[in-house]
């Protein structure tokens, strides 16, 4: 089912990115240029939708409900979110450095917490 779907969302999304490049835009002529609107009617100068314009709605339509319906069907499919992972990942590497905090100064001799705290206490006297 998901993979029909991903199918089908693909093939809507070329078919959307081809019917939209068909279609010209609204001041594609020469008054558009210096800045002429056309009539002042309801639709503006087009007039009512055309064939691309209400095949682009539709496309669109299709694209939203399929983009929504993966969505939840994997999301249901899973059953858990990426960042649980992150969250656990996140506490092993924690608890991991908590227990050998050791440092290495600009001399390469590792030092830990204690001898740290003891030679900090020397050069600030």
């Amino acid at each position: 089912m998901i993979l029909f779907l991903e199918i089908i969302h693909v093939v809507v999304c070329l078919l959307l990115i081809l019917i939209v490049l068909l279609q010209s835009g609204k001041s594609a002529d020469l008054a558009g240029a210096f800045g002429g609107g056309g009539s002042q009617t309801a639709f503006g100068a087009r007039g009512t939708a055309t064939f691309l314009s209400k095949l682009t709605t539709g496309a669109a339509v299709i694209f939203m409900i399929t983009s929504f319906t993966l969505s939840l069907l994997i999301s249901q499919d899973k059953g858990r979110s990426i960042m649980q992972d992150a969250e656990a990942l996140s506490t092993e590497t924690n608890s991991s450095t908590e227990g050998s905090e050791n440092k290495t100064d600009l001399s390469g001799s590792k030092k830990t917490p204690v001898q740290e705290e003891a030679s900090g206490s020397s050069q600030n006297k």
